[in-house]
């Protein structure tokens, strides 16, 4: 059922799957507009879009053209002016920060282009901090956060902080910690900037993995060509609307 009945269903940006797959995202015309004085730059237009589960699809497009902004419209970070937005089945509530903080917490993972670590803490302690949102003890939070970094190949590194891992190890550190809730979709932008070749293609090869292991979505905003001939849905977002 759509959010907004004026939307044309044919409008709306999917990944082609077959009628009837779950849902795990359905955006219907957000629109952004950052005022900066006299200027105004509309960075989203009218934006449709529905994600179901087990998706792996790559955003881009030219510098400026939207992609941080519609990854921190989706995630929960901005507001639009305008638009729907539902996770996870559960319409989202913009001004309700509570219900917000609640929805990011429980549908999404975030992986950062500069990983966003706590040089101070160690892998495991970095992987086990969205966990404190969590009503669970600190056994299994540190069991959960161990078992997440096993599963990404670090299993040998776990008591080790980031400036002693490379930046593929820390990228993985940081899918491991956007992995550790369970979410249904995780979004990331430019995951592989500061990556070299290897490790990008390792960590391509690392999301089909645990997608097809634990059905998590991924959306990611990318220039990486490398990305680009790798992931079968490709969308391309230019002056603030998909295609």
């Amino acid at each position: 059922m759509s959010l907004f009945p004026t939307v044309r269903p044919n409008s709306i940006k999917t990944s082609f799957r077959p009628p009837g797959e779950e849902e795990v995202l359905r955006a219907e015309g957000l629109s952004k507009t950052y005022h900066q004085g006299a200027n105004s730059v509309q960075a989203l237009r009218g934006i449709d879009l529905i994600l179901y589960r087990g998706d792996v699809i790559a955003v881009t497009g030219p510098s400026g053209s939207g992609k941080s902004t519609l990854l921190n419209t989706l995630g929960l970070l901005d507001i639009p002016d305008k638009g729907a937005l539902a996770l996870d089945g559960i319409q989202v509530d913009f001004h309700d920060t509570g219900g917000k903080e609640h929805l990011r917490s429980r549908c999404l993972g975030f992986i950062f282009q500069n990983f966003n670590l706590m040089c101070v803490l160690s892998a495991v302690e970095n992987v086990e901090l969205p966990l404190f949102l969590y009503p669970i003890g600190r056994k299994e939070r540190r069991e959960r956060a161990a078992e997440m970094l096993i599963s990404v190949g670090l299993g040998d590194r776990l008591n080790h902080r980031p400036p002693e891992l490379s930046a593929g190890q820390q990228q993985r550190v940081a899918v491991a910690r956007a992995l550790v809730a369970r979410p249904a979709l995780v979004l990331a932008d430019e995951p592989t900037a500061n990556l070299d070749s290897q490790s990008a293609f390792g960590l391509l090869d690392l999301m089909h993995s645990l997608n097809a292991g634990l059905g998590t979505s991924f959306l990611f905003s990318t220039h990486d060509q490398r990305l680009v001939d790798r992931v079968c849905t490709v969308m391309k977002l230019q002056d603030g609307r998909l295609s």
